[in-house]
């Protein structure tokens, strides 16, 4: 009997550190793909698109996910093994890279920006299921005590692929004649998807029995009063959502209007603009184990405050500056907190939910997410058109620092037990 406990732990041991190892693999092909995102925006801009138009390119996740994201998580809760999902909706989202760059070569030029924004509106479908699938496959791979070691080590890994992969795309952006050069690095860096599929597929997780009551046929009015009652339970979360919905305000907002001021205010080339997104992804990874190794000491409460303070004054400086050196610079240093806000953000949202619910508490946090984000960014293009694009970029930084002052300004606040959540 001993020798199969043994045997079974180690093979447990072993199909954990496979998945770590298939994790951070996914996280190089994830890293090749997203190189192409610094640039979809300053695709767009370049061929005469609006800024409205630009701005749709954050809005219309959001929008998606304000609607399916709870119908997304729902059905994510009722899956045994959502790794499949994970991973297909991965490679779909990653495909549109594939599906931007051939566009130019079958529709007219005049109609290349609306068919562009149409791939993007298709791909939020799989996005929204990709942003819940993500946090829970990431945290049941990593465990309760894991969650800044497995993610501080995906993102350095995913930063590092990126970052020297801008770097290359900028100078061959620059190198060969538009539209023909961003066509070839969206064909080209789409493959990534293949790679982040055949890995993350891969990965193995227990299967999950969903609660009784989600795989039941329920009205709207007895679903949403079984909702209501899982969140009145958890004011832990309720606090934490809400705060990180009022940062991420700040973030939405400001989304369109760095390209567009790279590019318009700045007069920065598409070698700069891959310079000031590789600077930061580059300090990025050194951030990660920065503020793995501080939350150790001081605590991620810590952590929250000083990186949300941090990232709230980035946007105000870049608005004071046109000279693209100073950007680069402000870009790294704003690096290192932005780190410490990815590993801090979804430590504290996994510790405020329910294991047996995790697929439907971070669905309502990401419409949360969504519901701050459907507006944002139009409401950014919409202020730059009358406070410029540096006024934008202030208002955000006001925004973002009073999330801080929530954060820093918090109370300890108890779970409460419910009444028939278990049924």
């Amino acid at each position: 009997m001993e020798d199969v406990i043994q045997s079974n732990e180690a093979v447990s041991l072993e199909i954990r550190k496979r998945n770590f190892r298939f994790v951070q693999i996914d996280a190089v092909g994830v890293g090749l793909a997203s190189a192409a995102a610094p640039f979809l925006p300053v695709f767009l801009t370049r061929l005469e698109a609006s800024n409205f138009q630009v701005g749709l390119l954050t809005t219309m996740p959001a929008v998606t996910g304000l609607f399916l994201a709870l119908i997304a998580g729902r059905f994510l809760q009722t899956r045994r093994n959502i790794v499949p999902w994970f991973s297909f909706a991965r490679l779909l989202v990653l495909s549109s890279y594939a599906m931007t760059g051939l566009a130019p070569f079958i529709v007219p030029r005049e109609y290349v920006v609306v068919s562009v924004l149409l791939i993007w509106a298709l791909a939020t479908l799989p996005q929204t299921a990709l942003a819940v699938a993500f946090s829970v496959v990431m945290n049941a791979v990593a465990g309760p005590q894991g969650r800044f070691d497995l993610l501080s080590r995906r993102w350095s890994t995913l930063g590092l692929t990126t970052a020297i992969t801008v770097a290359v795309v900028g100078l061959a952006l620059d190198a060969i004649s538009f539209p023909i050069n961003y066509q070839i690095v969206f064909l080209g860096l789409s493959l990534g998807g293949l790679l982040s599929f055949y890995f993350s597929s891969h990965i193995v997780l227990p299967p999950v029995e969903p609660p009784a009551w989600i795989a039941e046929k329920q009205s709207l009015r007895q679903s949403l009063r079984k909702y209501i009652e899982l969140v009145r339970g958890e004011p832990a979360f309720v606090s934490f959502a809400g705060k990180r919905m009022v940062y991420l305000t700040g973030v939405a907002l400001a989304m369109p209007l760095f390209p567009l001021y790279f590019v318009k205010e700045v007069k920065a080339s598409d070698a700069w603009i891959g310079v000031i997104s590789m600077t930061q992804t580059i300090v990025m990874m050194v951030g990660y184990f920065l503020w793995t190794h501080l939350s150790r000491r001081r605590g991620s409460r810590f952590v929250l405050a000083c990186t949300t303070a941090g990232m709230g004054l980035y946007p105000a400086l870049v608005a004071l500056t046109h000279q693209v050196e100073l950007i680069v610079l402000l870009a790294g240093l704003a690096g290192i907190f932005q780190a410490g806000v990815d590993l801090v953000f979804f430590d504290e949202l996994m510790k405020t939910v329910p294991v047996e619910y995790s697929a439907t508490f971070v669905a309502l946090a990401q419409s949360l997410q969504y519901l701050s984000a459907t507006v944002s960014p139009l409401i950014g293009t919409f202020l730059s058109e009358y406070i410029g694009l540096g006024g934008g970029l202030l208002v955000s930084a006001a925004i973002r620092l009073t999330a801080f002052v929530l954060f820093a300004w918090n109370g300890s606040i108890r779970r409460l037990p419910l009444a028939d959540s278990q049924e």
